[in-house]
């Protein structure tokens, strides 16, 4: 097992590796830039080390800056948590040659997996199903309009070197194609370094199932079943929750054995999650895959009981995966992203925490950095907390949901709790019948009741 443990992330996500290590025994070390300063990651470490200024460049995703606090402080492994570096095959490079852990999987397949064109491509070989479109980046829109032509309207445009909904644009028409071709090529070069573009077939009303997947460095592949991630606004998730309400056990298990095919293809290790478009008649479509712990890990931790962090930390330190394929799921989890944003525009609200209360009671769980008197800084992503409810059924862990949100009381700044006590009251939502395009239909039940009131 490692020393020491660097974690080269911020915020809760790495307050919970912090708290997975202190269950281990390993002694952690917290990276911050100066506006990180009073972050409860940098309290909670055993040692911390500043490593720049607020803009990420020049902290968060400095490398030099990150190996130097390993050497300085005697860590032999990072964790990078999610976003920033997690999914950056050239720093799981460089921290093996300079003999550093990596807890995240081989650089190789980071850079394999992380490239939507070449994750296609590999799903294809594996067997695994995808929606018609581009195999490769599209070398000009004449290509593009060639193959939606092709295909058939709609299409979707997407960065071929991210995600997070930036260089994405979805097309209805030809007269739409040559605009969003280049801001979408424009939006993906200013976000990843790369203006590369690809093109798939659109589903009009999909939903989103997510697969997480581990593998170790022995060969074993399993998957801990599926999250519904649905609910989302401009292909940023809100809600997550598991099982899927619209997963048959039959699907469920068509899907699993998916996901542990593509896996083994190509010899994967540690955690990550495929994604897929699922389609009302039941058929599914291999999206993307996030090599790396993701925002939503805790709703599967309620209903498995498995600790992912620890398990990733374990894999990474040579152990085998101890854990039965097909682990039976206790009820249902749910979690809502309690960001710092105005709950009608989602304008950012960074600024002072002057009132923190957590909920608490059965079933309830509450991930964050937060506390009374915390500044939240204008520099990074607005998560602010993640609380998660588990029940018995569905209809248990919405109640205990609502009345954690009931229960959650944070002044100083906005946040979207009021959102989300609407949505788990809307109607579409509680049938469990609902599609990516949710938020859509819910926004505008939502003018129509205020305009009647």
């Amino acid at each position: 097992m490692f020393r020491k443990i660097l974690i080269a992330n911020r915020g809760e996500i790495a307050l919970r590796i912090i708290q997975a290590c202190r269950e281990l025994g390993i002694p952690t070390v917290a990276v911050y830039a100066t506006a990180d300063r009073d972050s409860l990651h940098v309290t909670y470490a055993d040692e911390e080390v500043c490593i720049g200024p607020p803009p990420s460049g020049q902290s968060y995703l400095n490398i030099s800056a990150l190996v130097s606090a390993a050497e300085i402080t005697g860590a032999d492994a990072i964790h990078p948590g999610y976003g920033f570096l997690a999914e950056n095959a050239h720093f799981a490079e460089v921290l093996a040659e300079c003999n550093l852990a990596w807890i995240g999987p081989p650089p190789e397949v980071i850079r394999r997996m992380g490239d939507k064109a070449a994750a296609r491509r590999t799903a294809v070989e594996a067997g695994v199903p995808v929606l018609p479109g581009s195999g490769e980046p599209l070398a000009s829109l004449s290509e593009a309009r060639q193959l939606a032509a092709g295909v058939g309207f709609p299409v979707i445009l997407k960065a071929a070197a991210g995600g997070g909904g930036r260089g994405m644009r979805i097309v209805r028409s030809e007269a739409e194609l040559d605009k969003s071709f280049e801001t979408a090529s424009h939006e993906a070069l200013k976000a990843f370094g790369d203006g590369s573009i690809y093109l798939e077939k659109y589903l009009e009303e999909p939903r989103h199932i997510e697969f997480q997947v581990f593998g170790d460095s022995h060969g074993n592949v399993i998957h801990l079943g599926e999250r519904e991630c649905s609910i989302q606004r401009r292909h940023q998730k809100i809600i997550e929750e598991a099982p899927s309400p619209a997963l048959t056990p039959e699907l469920r298990e068509k899907m699993g054995e998916a996901s542990v095919r593509l896996c083994q293809h190509v010899g994967y290790q540690n955690a990550g999650t495929i994604e897929y478009l699922l389609d009302h008649d039941g058929s599914f479509y291999f999206m993307e895959m996030n090599t790396r712990i993701q925002v939503e890990h805790p709703v599967t931790e309620m209903v498995t009981g498995v600790d992912l962090v620890k398990l990733q930390i374990a894999i990474a330190a040579g152990e085998r995966l101890t854990i039965p394929s097909g682990l039976r799921h206790r009820g249902h989890a749910i979690e809502c992203r309690i960001n710092a944003e105005d709950p009608r525009t989602f304008a950012p609200s960074p600024g002072r925490l002057t009132t923190f209360h957590l909920p608490g009671g059965p079933g309830v769980r509450v991930d964050t950095h937060g506390y009374e008197d915390y500044v939240v800084p204008p520099h990074y992503d607005s998560l602010v907390a993640k609380l998660i409810a588990h029940g018995n059924d569905r209809e248990e862990a919405i109640a205990r949901m609502k009345r954690a949100l009931d229960f959650f009381v944070i002044e100083g700044i906005r946040t979207i709790i009021p959102l989300h006590r609407e949505i788990l009251r809307d109607p579409v939502f509680r049938s469990g019948r609902f599609s990516t395009r949710f938020m859509e239909g819910f926004q505008g039940r939502r003018a129509a009741e205020a305009k009647d009131q």
